[in-house]
């Protein structure tokens, strides 16, 4: 286990790396003069060209990418161009948002995904299977923007129940929960099924069945965890795409979270800005897949030992 350990640690610390490497070059050789948009077109090219010198920007790339990095390690993501702020402290401000939202709505996904899809295998077949897919399917074609200016009409407008923008009370949290959720929701109740159907067809299921076992135990215990890998699969990558993914329902439900700051950093060419954010989204995917593959090793042992025994 600890070889295991220490080779995927190792895996996700090259893939930082080279994330960084990319964003920070591409970045850096984009069209478009930052100092010019943050001084303006009235400012003379001598201003401009000792702004750059202030900030470093008149170094050899290379020399910015080492000293941007090394930084960055410690925590120190820079100054933003338009702020005038640390970007570690705005990001943190902003991410203290975006989590919330993201933690709310993946424990909306995980619950109902796991909910439905366990009901819809136990009744395979029956109406309420049929209804529970099909609301399902409703769930993933639908377009996150879509379902959350719909339920802002019907819930916050037309009935009022819930704010319409703005995260000033915990009730305003409901609705982006909801809109940014429910595709995962019907992700996860579908793979659940499908994998749930397997395992209640094998015959130890038949063998827990003959020994007298409550059927809520032959589910959960014998049924559900044996079905566990698929849904680990689908709920660890879902939990990167929920924290990175809400860049569009912070927009819609006017939300400062880290879709916001990013947006508003892009149309600014607010470098270190968008280097953080980048980076930002970067992390977490690594950090959730890396959790994923740990999770695997947990629940089945033989990919640990299968991946060890390859090499």
């Amino acid at each position: 286990m600890r070889d295991f350990l220490i080779k995927r640690v190792l895996q996700a610390v090259g893939v930082v790396i080279c994330i960084s490497a990319i964003t920070f070059f591409i970045l850096n050789v984009v069209p478009g003069d930052p100092v010019r948009v943050m001084m303006g077109d009235m400012a003379d090219e001598q201003t401009i060209e000792q702004v750059r010198h202030n900030m470093g920007l008149d170094r050899p790339v290379t020399e910015q990418y080492v000293n941007w990095f090394g930084n960055m390690v410690q925590g120190n993501f820079g100054t933003s161009y338009t702020q005038n702020k640390s970007v570690t402290v705005l990001m943190g401000t902003a991410f203290a948002v975006t989590a919330k939202l993201a933690g709310f709505a993946y424990l909306f996904a995980l619950v109902f995904g796991l909910v439905v899809g366990v009901v819809s295998a136990v009744y395979h077949g029956k109406w309420v299977d049929r209804l529970l897919m099909a609301l399902s399917i409703f769930g993933i074609s639908a377009p996150a923007f879509w379902v959350a200016i719909l339920v802002q009409i019907v819930f916050a407008l037309n009935l009022k129940w819930f704010p319409l923008s703005g995260v000033k009370t915990a009730a305003a949290f409901v609705l982006p929960t909801i809109a940014l959720g429910t595709r995962y929701a019907a992700s996860i109740a579908r793979v659940t099924r499908t994998s749930m159907m397997d395992v209640l067809n094998q015959d130890f299921m038949r063998t827990a069945e003959a020994k007298g076992l409550k059927t809520s135990a032959i589910i959960l215990v014998h049924g559900l965890r044996n079905a566990l890998i698929p849904i680990i699969t689908i709920a660890g990558t879902q939990l990167g795409e929920i924290f990175t993914g809400s860049i569009l329902i912070e927009s819609v439900f006017a939300i400062p979270g880290m879709g916001k700051l990013l947006l508003d950093a892009i149309n600014a060419r607010d470098l270190p800005l968008i280097e953080g954010g980048v980076m930002y989204i970067a992390i977490i995917c690594v950090v959730v897949y890396l959790v994923v593959d740990i999770l695997y090793a947990v629940v089945d042992p033989r990919i640990r030992l299968g991946g060890e025994a390859a090499e």
